[in-house]
């Protein structure tokens, strides 16, 4: 039985820091985000968002022109087009926001080659088809049907134990398995499972997993040196506690109904309690 461990506030908050004089936009962390499409660009405005609001020193997106477009008129700090090598990229985030059934050769080829680097990918939705032949370290973060289809595409038995199939997932894989839901789970090939209850059933509302791609992003790039597990985790929470914050529900109330932007909105809040 997979070893399940309670992720806690105190945990998130070692992998947060205010910055120092000495620091700059590369040593906040380069964030690269290929999401999002024409016909869902939303997915790709709100990635962009959250990994800036979530800490982000500097965003590059890579992506479609009428994507680029309406990223850069949300988030004209954003960078678009394809990296020349100058970025310093610390994660990348694909997949949010597209469709494999859609997806023509010449932008399977460009995921394979991110998943075929250096950098942590943080690999969602439509690009998780192709996590199997990563050589790249990576976290998976599929939602419960996705996480069903990705266990039939590797051959693999439904489980009830959400942990259990996580774990087999992870070590089919090669990389990290961030299974989303009410309780979160983010487990590796081995090590304990790591669960993470921070959230709002507010939360359940469409483009809060979009949010969450690129605030993992930006978590996993301003900490080069953590487990990706872990980081992964310490995001996951942090997503949690912005929306609690947006829905109002830190005080035990019922809350009230938020959209994923709204989410965004509180990252910076939520950094603050976590340095306070």
């Amino acid at each position: 039985m997979v070893e399940v461990r309670e992720w806690s506030r105190s945990d998130a908050a070692r992998f947060f820091r205010a910055p120092t004089a000495d620091d700059d936009k590369y040593s906040r962390g380069v964030v690269a985000v290929r999401t999002g499409s024409p016909a869902y660009p939303g997915a790709a405005v709100l990635g962009v968002e959250a990994a800036w609001r979530a800490g982000a020193g500097f965003v590059r997106y890579v992506g479609e022109q009428p994507v680029i477009d309406a990223v850069l008129a949300r988030r004209p700090e954003t960078v678009g087009g394809a990296d020349v090598g100058h970025s310093r990229i610390g994660a990348w985030v694909i997949g949010s926001g597209t469709d494999p059934a859609h997806r023509d050769d010449t932008e399977t080829a460009a995921l394979r080659e991110i998943l075929s680097g250096a950098v942590t990918v943080i690999v969602d939705a439509g690009a998780l088809d192709l996590a199997a032949d990563a050589r790249a370290p990576f976290v998976a973060t599929p939602h419960a049907r996705e996480f069903e289809r990705l266990q039939q595409q590797l051959g693999l038995s439904l489980l009830e134990d959400r942990a259990e199939a996580a774990r087999r997932t992870a070590v089919e894989l090669g990389g990290v398995v961030l299974l989303k839901g009410s309780r979160t789970l983010i487990v590796g090939p081995d090590g304990p499972a790591l669960a993470v209850e921070a959230g709002t059933g507010w939360l359940a509302t469409a483009g809060t997993g979009d949010v969450l791609g690129g605030v993992l992003g930006a978590v996993l790039a301003a900490n080069p040196d953590a487990e990706p597990a872990e980081a992964a985790a310490a995001g996951a929470w942090l997503h949690g506690h912005a929306a609690r914050i947006a829905a109002g529900v830190l005080d035990g109330s019922p809350g009230q109904p938020i959209v994923a932007l709204d989410v965004a909105h509180a990252l910076p809040p939520a950094i603050a309690d976590l340095l306070a």
